[in-house]
């Protein structure tokens, strides 16, 4: 999204001889600062390397349901990489919509896996289209709000610039409020399997630490996190507008959204779902089957009654 014009670039105003002098005070610099090459080359390798490797694991390990992150880790690369502000400011920005897909997909299919379906609040197949249905809007309305501001930075027109920020700036709180209640409802499904689970909590025989689920759970935790970062900073960042203390500093948008974001999705490269979530370690993991109305086994129904 192309930051609006300001009067300065409307008046015509004429360059500065020297766009490193005082880049804060440049009004031809959407950035207002000088990125640095070497932040940039690391992030860009970093992501890069991350998307390679996944996309190794996805197909020599499955979990192709995990495409959505593989997918976004590219486009993130692309606006690292890319100089030109307005394509990286959208691959930037739109991008963790697919890395959010993608827990949202994975929460499901542990829980299948698991066939702990009871103890989420609603069926894994609903929180999928739930919270997908959910991305998706929410992208919709930031490209919406991103193109108008485009429309409105290019035609010099600042109300419609402003305009299409604010309605970027509702689809990213949307965004923020549905992530979060994703990650409480993922606490709440992991405190009940603990609680009225305690063959799956700690299976027998169990696992080395590398292929226990609760590994994967983990790394999902670590996942929600980084996401919860970057999105609480960018609602912040562009309630501030795209002049604030938070948008002209480099060191923030590395900070507060590349490093969290990596961390997202990184964490995944030694923990691919595909060895955690697979035929063999469901029989490992020696789950016993509910019957087809999802009945408890008398144990669980104990523990059930006693909870109330």
């Amino acid at each position: 999204m192309s930051r609006p014009l300001d009067l300065a670039s409307q008046n015509q105003l004429p360059h500065p001889a020297n766009p490193f002098l005082s880049p804060s005070t440049d009004p031809y610099n959407p950035l207002r600062y000088i990125a640095s090459n070497t932040l940039t080359g690391v992030a860009f390798t970093l992501y890069m390397v991350s998307a390679l490797t996944m996309s190794v694991w996805m197909w020599r390990r499955g979990a192709q349901w995990m495409g959505a992150m593989v997918v976004g880790a590219y486009t993130f690369s692309a606006g690292i990489g890319l100089r030109i502000y307005i394509a990286e400011y959208l691959f930037v920005v739109l991008s963790p919509c697919a890395f959010i897909a993608a827990d949202y997909v994975l929460l499901g299919h542990l829980a299948q896996h698991l066939n702990m379906d009871r103890h989420l609040l609603v069926k894994p197949r609903l929180i999928t289209r739930l919270f997908i249905s959910s991305d998706v809007t929410t992208f919709l309305i930031q490209a919406a709000g991103g193109s108008l501001s485009i429309s409105g930075s290019t035609s010099n027109d600042l109300t419609k610039a402003h305009t299409g920020s604010r309605i970027f700036l509702a689809g990213l709180a949307m965004q923020l409020i549905s992530f979060f209640a994703f990650t409480m409802l993922f606490l709440r499904f992991l405190a009940r399997v603990r609680t009225h689970a305690p063959h799956v909590w700690n299976p027998t025989p169990t696992p080395v630490w590398w292929r226990h689920w609760r590994t994967l759970s983990a790394a999902l935790c670590v996942s929600c996190v980084g996401i919860l970062i970057r999105s609480a900073y960018r609602t912040v960042e562009l309630s501030q507008g795209f002049q604030g203390p938070l948008a002209v500093s480099e060191g923030f948008f590395y900070g507060l959204d590349t490093f969290p974001l990596l961390l997202a999705i990184a964490v995944y490269v030694p923990f691919w779902p595909g060895q955690f979530i697979n035929e063999e370690s469901a029989l490992a993991f020696a789950v016993p089957k509910e019957d087809k109305e999802g009945t408890l086994s008398a144990v669980e129904e104990g523990r059930e009654k006693a909870s109330v």
